[in-house]
Order: structure tokens, then sequence, then C-alpha cells
């Protein structure tokens, strides 16, 4: 479909209608799969069962997916682009030994989108979006902490990284399963001294 732009640059009505009914099917079918995915793996989930569940047809499924995988596999670079930005948006240097502005965007992202990350995260998710996740946290991770903590013992350094990226997930998922009782804030207070303690093993 061809976009119309009217004499400011702008999308004309009839596009913009367009694009509000492809936001809102993809929606549908999101909230859809998110509520399946509550009592089954995505990968036993199939494009009629869902269709059903959220009242579309399948030809308006394929209009926007291949199939389920697809349809998962966008979403989660979805949100794994938007968790980036979070990340990108705070430079070690810069954060000067506190780490809790990061720590807070972090849970605050996740409570933004709590409920496609809880089923993401669980054991009808999927582990590609984990190790995604993890990755990018990694890589953050890696340089921070060394600044941060001025680490010496850098034979130890990947032992340390991986049971705290362990620990995040685990924290990640407990906080969504628990229905986000505590505030982003407090999360990340009790993130930040639990990375503390295992930094101070590095020294």
């Amino acid at each position: 479909m061809s976009v119309h732009y009217n004499s400011e640059g702008g999308l004309n009505m009839e596009e913009k209608a367009a694009d509000r009914r492809i936001r809102k099917t993809k929606k549908a079918l999101k909230d859809g799969l998110t509520e399946l995915m509550e009592n089954k793996s995505f990968k036993e989930i199939t494009v009629k069962e869902l269709t059903e569940r959220v009242d579309l047809n399948r030809g308006t499924f394929y209009l926007h997916y291949k199939d389920i995988f697809d349809m998962v596999e966008q979403i989660e670079n979805d949100l794994l682009k938007e968790f980036q930005s979070v990340l990108d948006t705070h430079d070690a240097i810069e954060m000067k030994g506190d780490p809790l502005p990061l720590l807070e965007d972090i849970y605050a992202f996740l409570k933004e989108n709590a409920t496609l990350c809880t089923a993401l995260l669980s054991t009808n998710g999927d582990i590609i979006f984990i190790e995604n996740l993890k990755n990018r946290v990694r890589i953050k991770s890696i340089n921070a902490w060394k600044i941060l903590f001025n680490i010496k013992k850098a034979d130890k350094f990947e032992y340390c990284l991986n049971f705290m990226l362990g620990g995040y997930i685990g924290l990640f998922n407990t906080w969504l399963k628990n229905g986000l009782k505590e505030t982003p804030k407090e999360m990340a207070l009790m993130t930040d001294a639990l990375i503390l303690k295992g930094a101070n093993f590095l020294k």
C-alpha cells in the first residue's frame, strides 16, 4: 500500500486510520498470545487457536506474520530494541560508581511490559529471548563493572558475571510472578546490594 502525505509531509487520514487498524490488530494478537502462554508453550499454540481467541480470521494473521514462530520473533525483537535503548541511555563512566539509575530504569521497563515479559521469561517462553536479554546485560555489564568496581581478579570475572546474570533473570522473573509488589526503586536497591556483594569477591 502506498503512503500518501499531506502538504505538511504527514500521513493523510486514510493512512493514519490504516496504521491504527494494524496496531490494534497486532496488539490483539499479542495479547491473545500472551494469555495462551499462561497455560502452554508458544511452540504448542496454533494460528487457528490464537485467531479464534481474539476473534480474527487466519487471513488477517497472515497479513502480518508467517506463523507463530515469526510472530514471537518479531515481538521479541521489538521488545529487545526497546530494552537496548534503555541500556544505551546510561554510560558506564557517567554512572560514576552508581548503577541505581540504570537498574531502576530496567525495572521500570519490565513493569511497563510486565504481562509480555512474564510470558516470555516463564517456562512457556523462549530460551532464545532469555539468552538475548542476558547477552545485552552482559555486554553492558562487562565494561560497566570493570570501571565501577576496579576489578582485579580478571580470571574470576567470567564466573562472577555469569552468576550475576543468572541472578538478574531470577530477580526479574520472581518480581514479575509476585505481581510487582515492590517498586522499581526498591528492586533496584535490592539488586544493587547483591551486585556489590558479588563484586567484592573480585577485589
